[in-house]
């Protein structure tokens, strides 16, 4: 992987400005204060004498569980003049792989336009038909690189370079912790929406130290950037020691639980098994006509940290096998800080494929979207153990690591 680094000054001077309070301080009495939270403590001064438009989803919330959009619309400091919405839509009422249009929001009469799948200078052009100067990023991400939401940060922020707009990201927590980036780092060749820049499949990251590295990184040129960081969050905490409600960013994600797994079992995307999804349990309930007791049994010998796998029966409502009992396992991590998400996921792989004869990849092999390279699953294919994958990319993992330590924003 060969990152350069030309944009670290651009990336990191607004964000030294913004950030005048230290990380991990106690602010206002609150533990933890998000990006939005700081902005309108500081009366919107980042947004003072702006035509705003705003890239945001549900998740886009205050404490109080308003919507920010709102909350600036009856601001009178706060010219709001757009919304952006990305894939499920603004108002979140698209399953995955859709997104709500062009509409105009029935609550505040505010424009809302669709950048689902638009970049480059298609949606240059949507930021310049909106109007707006300053373009404001505020969406809970869960840690995952095929997560899109992160990498319509990143279309957004090379739109807005083209289109001479300045852009503001709002952080908010990552639900995995930002310990340590964990899996595969993407290989260029394989970019998609899914992934479009090589960093792991875990990045351990916020959206603010996200943004931070593609402007670093990966944009031709850097966009005028601006971050909000939270202060009192901790790189070790889970979600649930925010304090803060969690409003499911897609339909799939209905708790942090959900997110705990994701990395790993999305994985099961790319094969003909379902990942749970049309149940109440998506990614964490994985199965298959035909599967029985005998992959929760295999993988279980493993002795995988921090989780267990339970035999598992379930009817999906909608997606693969739908209305059909399935069989196969439930995730069950009962310690969140030993567990690993993405070599769980790849050893629930390998044990399905040696455990159930009618296991098969995705005809579009999309699986190496999802891990970043052919080598999961050649070497799945090869028979290879789970540990020997996970061991394939230590080295480019390690020197993601490196570049990522340069972009973070909290201890």
């Amino acid at each position: 992987m060969k990152l350069s680094r030309r944009g670290l000054l651009a990336a990191t001077t607004a964000t030294v400005a913004a950030s005048a309070a230290p990380a991990g301080a106690a602010t206002g009495g609150r533990r933890l204060r998000t990006g939005f939270e700081r902005l309108a403590a500081d009366g919107y001064a980042p947004l003072d004498g702006r035509r705003v438009g705003v890239v945001t989803n549900p998740t886009g919330i205050t404490r109080d569980v308003r919507h920010i959009v709102d909350v600036m619309h009856a601001d009178g400091r706060v010219d709001l003049t757009a919304v952006f919405g990305p894939e499920h839509g603004f108002r979140g009422t698209a399953q995955a792989g859709g997104s709500e249009g062009r509409y105009d929001d029935p609550a505040t009469g505010l424009p809302v336009y669709d950048t689902y799948l638009k970049s480059g200078r298609a949606l240059a052009d949507v930021f310049t038909a909106s109007g707006v100067d300053t373009v404001v990023f505020d969406i809970q991400d869960v840690g995952a690189r095929f997560y899109t939401y992160i990498w319509t940060l990143y279309d957004c922020m090379e739109a807005a370079q083209l289109a001479g707009k300045r852009f503001v990201v709002l952080d908010r927590p990552n639900p995995l912790t930002g310990r340590a980036a964990q899996g595969p780092v993407l290989h260029k060749e394989f970019a998609t929406f899914v992934g479009r820049q090589p960093i792991a499949q875990a990045h351990g990251m916020t959206v603010a130290e996200l943004a931070r590295l593609f402007n670093g990184e990966f944009l031709a040129a850097p966009v005028p950037l601006e971050t909000v960081p939270m202060t009192g969050w901790k790189r070790s905490e889970f979600y649930d020691a925010s304090g803060l409600p969690w409003v499911p960013p897609s339909p799939n994600m209905p708790t942090p639980d959900t997110a705990l797994v994701y990395p790993g079992t999305c994985l099961f995307e790319g094969t003909n098994l379902s990942e749970g999804r049309g149940t109440t349990r998506p990614f964490e309930l994985l199965g298959a006509e035909g599967l029985d007791g005998r992959w929760a049994a295999a993988v279980e010998q493993l002795g995988l940290p921090g989780v267990h796998f339970r035999e598992a029966y379930f009817a999906p409502t909608f997606s693969k096998f739908q209305g059909k009992t399935i069989g196969g396992v439930q995730v069950h991590v009962q310690d969140r800080a030993a567990f690993d998400p993405v070599r769980t996921g790849v050893a629930l792989l390998a044990t399905a494929k040696k455990v159930w004869s009618g296991f098969a990849w995705r005809p579009d092999n999309w699986i190496d979207k999802l891990t970043g390279s052919t080598q999961v699953r050649t070497m799945i294919d090869a028979g290879a153990a789970a540990d020997e994958v996970v061991a394939a990319w230590q080295d480019e993992l390690a020197a993601f690591r490196r570049v990522r330590a340069e972009y973070l924003l909290y201890r």
